[in-house]
């Protein structure tokens, strides 16, 4: 499994450990994931995603999943949480 959010996409970062020497190695920042059950109202169940833990404060401040997936772009979505967002616009269409 990619170490990438299902929603913003965040992903690996990487950089240099610096000693006092001012010797480098490259390291890795990797995103702080979390494994979630976010509900979904107007489907009215609840969608199981892996999401960074910063994604996880902006979708409570967006006012929940439905209304974080309708605002985001369908390229930065995994093909999971696309799917998701593909079953709410159909049943906000009905």
């Amino acid at each position: 499994m990619a170490r990438r959010c299902e929603l913003s996409g965040k992903g690996v970062l990487t950089g240099n450990n610096v000693s006092h020497a001012n010797n480098k190695t490259r390291r890795r920042f990797l995103p702080n994931l979390v494994n979630v059950s976010l509900m979904s109202e107007k489907l009215g169940r609840a969608v199981k995603l892996r999401i960074a833990a910063s994604t996880l404060r902006s979708v409570e401040h967006r006012g929940g999943l439905d209304a974080y997936l309708l605002k985001a772009r369908d390229t930065e979505l995994s093909p999971r949480a696309l799917a998701v967002k593909q079953e709410l616009l159909a049943a906000a269409g009905e």
